[in-house]
């Protein structure tokens, strides 16, 4: 626990402590009373209560349209299944900016719904919870199907052999068995949207605002850094509460499992309802990921002369059209977010596999305290994260604000929670007699870790560096306060440009969209690959 602690501590708790305690904060001493004025003023109240009941409706509404996918991609063998995991996880790594204008020109004026049947959902909660569920899609599918691909089907046929229906089967033994992972998809699903910014913002309007849009509001546009201290506790408090509730729920139900490779329960469908699960599953995906993607794509080909790959030369040029948006061409942003990323992914996977390994030994409160923290970079202000970051590491031993190191940590303080939350289940899955088996025959603690717990979760690291890696290339609440202007990231450079008028900009940020999409599709689609050749080696 030594390292995610220490991690935790000098690059999560102490900036968020700092730029709190600026905010409560007069004359030297603290202004707690400035807590209750705030929480009973009745516009914050609007805010608390639309902010909670449109996470709960989303995370629902994405529990019921993904656990089916979930379902498909863990049991049914179909051509091109690697290509479509790659493709759904896409939307998760787009920064919100850029999903929320695909989605108005969907759902908003002139839009395609609007063309087809003269109906319009922006400015509507209906825009906020389909864009929520286009983001969040991939993490049930990913977290709970990696789980679902390595339960042994045996177990539910069993339970049909002795009298159970098909129904009675998988609620009695397979949902049982998926309750963890289950509940750390949603809890990551009610985190995000709870925490909900460019979304919220874009496809809300000003009628609807989620704590995240008023911190920002609070501190970026009306200065206030007192309310926006404030909300920031308000915020932390309620995700602490959640994440105590999730660890003594979910804890209760977590036992071994026999886990298989998941080669030996993944086949083609068989009969008319499988069939038609599938077709399903693929229209959804259709319907829900590609028909967006497709809108973002076919904007940055269409040019004021026309389609062609305007937009996309303009982007090896600084200031073109006039423009002096960068101080370098936009389309260095795909290296540096490359290497930012892949950095993340590396400090995410050492300090989150620790933290997992930690808690799988079950060692008193204190680790089941430091489960629930390890959420919290989830659903923390990433406005405040991004602040803390430039008050606090600029000073020597930690002078970090030139140094581009930065970024990689901000980034990697989202994917930790991914690494710990996917690989948490698998491990406390393994069947403890193993490890005591390798004891017993002389293996030290390190070599049964790695000859038992290695083979079986391997899956379940690569799954987590997908994630680490996603969220990483698409971070952006922190990273826009930390980005060197000569150094900016894709989901940056994309917010310049949209935050710029005139439509060479705008295309120029459908072209960089698009590139962002590429990027993360091949990687995604690599690791798959990786994954396939590997499986043999369970």
């Amino acid at each position: 626990m030594a390292v995610p602690v220490a991690f935790f501590a000098v690059f999560f708790a102490y900036p968020v402590t700092a730029i709190v305690g600026r905010g409560l904060k007069a004359g030297g001493d603290w202004q707690f009373g400035r807590i209750g004025d705030v929480l009973s003023r009745p516009d914050i109240l609007d805010v608390l209560w639309f902010t909670t009941w449109q996470a709960l409706a989303s995370t629902a509404l994405t529990l019921l349209i993904a656990l089916p996918g979930a379902y498909v991609f863990a049991r049914f063998d179909f051509p091109g299944k690697q290509v479509l995991r790659a493709v759904v996880t896409v939307p998760f790594v787009l920064p919100t900016v850029v999903v929320g204008t695909a989605f108005l020109a969907l759902l908003g004026r002139g839009g395609l719904l609007d063309e087809l049947w003269g109906v319009r959902l922006d400015t509507t909660v209906w825009a906020i919870l389909l864009a929520h569920v286009f983001f969040n899609y991939a993490v049930v599918v990913r977290t709970v199907g990696g789980l679902w691909s390595q339960l042994d089907p045996r177990q539910e046929e069993a339970a049909r052999v002795l009298g159970a229906g098909r129904f009675a089967a998988f609620r009695r033994v397979t949902l049982p068995a998926l309750a963890p992972a289950v509940a750390a998809a949603a809890l990551m699903v009610f985190l995000f949207t709870f925490t909900s910014f460019g979304v919220v913002q874009i496809l809300g309007g000003p009628a609807y605002s989620t704590l995240e849009v008023e911190i920002y509001r609070q501190t970026a546009q009306l200065l206030d850094l007192p309310t926006a201290a404030v909300l920031t506790l308000v915020q932390f408090a309620a995700v602490g509460g959640i994440l105590a509730v999730h660890a003594v729920t979910v804890r209760r139900r977590e036992r071994a499992l026999k886990l298989v490779d998941p080669a030996q329960t993944s086949r083609r469908p068989r009969g008319v309802g499988q069939w038609a699960l599938l077709g399903g599953v693929l229209l959804t995906a259709l319907l829900l990921i590609l028909l967006p993607l497709g809108v973002l794509v076919e904007r940055s080909f269409d040019g004021p002369a026309g389609y062609g790959f305007g937009y996309y030369e303009a982007l090896q040029s600084v200031g073109a059209g006039g423009s002096s948006t960068f101080l370098v061409p936009p389309l260095e942003a795909v290296g540096n977010s490359l290497r930012y990323a892949l950095v993340a992914t590396l400090i995410a996977l050492v300090v989150g596999g620790l933290a997992a390994a930690a808690l799988t030994r079950r060692a008193g409160r204190l680790v089941r305290g430091f489960d629930a923290l390890l959420m919290l970079p989830l659903g923390v202000s990433a406005v405040t994260v991004g602040f803390g970051f430039l008050i606090t590491l600029d000073k020597p031993p930690l002078d970090l604000r030139t140094s581009w190191i930065l970024v990689p940590l901000a980034q990697a303080l989202v994917g930790v929670p991914f690494v710990v939350r996917t690989m948490l289940p698998v491990l406390r899955a393994v069947d403890e007699r193993l490890r005591e088996a390798a004891a017993v025959l002389g293996a030290s603690p390190l070599r049964a870790w790695r000859e038992v717990d290695l083979p079986l979760v391997r899956r379940a690291v690569l799954v987590a560096a997908g994630f680490a890696f996603g969220v990483s290339l698409g971070e952006f609440g922190a990273t826009v306060f930390i980005a060197r202007p000569d150094n900016p990231t894709l989901p940056v450079a994309v917010a310049r440009l949209l935050g710029r008028s005139g439509e060479l900009n705008y295309g120029q940020a459908m072209a960089l969209s698009t590139i962002l999409m590429l990027v993360c599709a091949v990687s995604l689609l690599l690791l798959e690959r990786i994954r396939t050749d590997r499986s043999g080696e369970f």
